[in-house]
């Protein structure tokens, strides 16, 4: 959230410079300059929101000439798009100096990206769009970084929509889930079945990436 909040005014401004809106973009930019995303993968990503707003988001980026969609809704980045995420890029690497100067990222990002060739477990959903992510040559390690645990995330969401679908409730059902035994179950079945990544690492490694993400904080 703080490298998100530092490089909030850089990437509005690059924004506003291109003529594009962010959204949808600036989720998706350590995805769309690797590979296509069909639409209906990227509804996994977004599975606890609505088509509508979706699919809004998508036709804006398209009008604005940052994506292309096929007949079989397949979206592709132009290079008027790819413009925008370079920028985005650059945004982020000047606000991961700024903020973690004082930490030392390599083995942070080395020991990440370990957990996330690892993730994946509950396979399909979202972790399979979100990820690999895009890193071209010369990407610094606090972007590295930044990217890797973002796009980790999506292997604990798909972990605990794994679970919730075990205990028989849908995505509808479990946002009004009140707090109670049943959602205490799916939170402990959801913790298992992501900490399954992290067995890639040795307990020590795991108490120094838990250590270093937590000194980023």
């Amino acid at each position: 959230m703080n490298v998100h909040a530092v490089a909030r005014r850089a990437v509005t401004a690059h924004a506003e410079a291109v003529g594009l809106t962010p959204g949808l973009l600036l989720d998706l930019r350590h995805v769309l300059p690797l590979r296509p995303i069909t639409r209906r993968a990227l509804s996994a990503v977004h599975r606890y929101g609505s088509a509508a707003e979706l699919d809004a988001e998508i036709h804006e980026h398209v009008a604005q000439g940052a994506l292309t969609v096929d007949g079989e809704g397949t979206l592709r980045l132009t290079a008027r798009g790819m413009a925008f995420i370079d920028g985005v890029y650059a945004a982020h690497a000047d606000a991961t100096r700024r903020v973690w100067a004082a930490h030392d990222l390599e083995p942070l990002a080395d020991l990440t990206g370990r957990v996330l060739d690892r993730a994946g477990s509950d396979p399909g959903a979202a972790l399979e769009v979100m990820a690999p992510p895009y890193e071209p040559a010369g990407t610094p390690a606090g972007v590295l970084l930044f990217n890797r645990v973002a796009a980790l995330r999506y292997d604990r969401a798909d972990a605990h929509a794994a679970a919730w679908a075990a205990a028989g409730l849908t995505a509808g059902t479990i946002v009004d889930l009140q707090p109670g035994p049943l959602r205490d179950a799916i939170e402990d079945d959801t913790n298992h079945r992501a900490a399954r990544a992290y067995d890639r690492l040795s307990g020590d490694e795991r108490e120094t990436l838990f250590e270093g993400l937590l000194g980023l904080v």
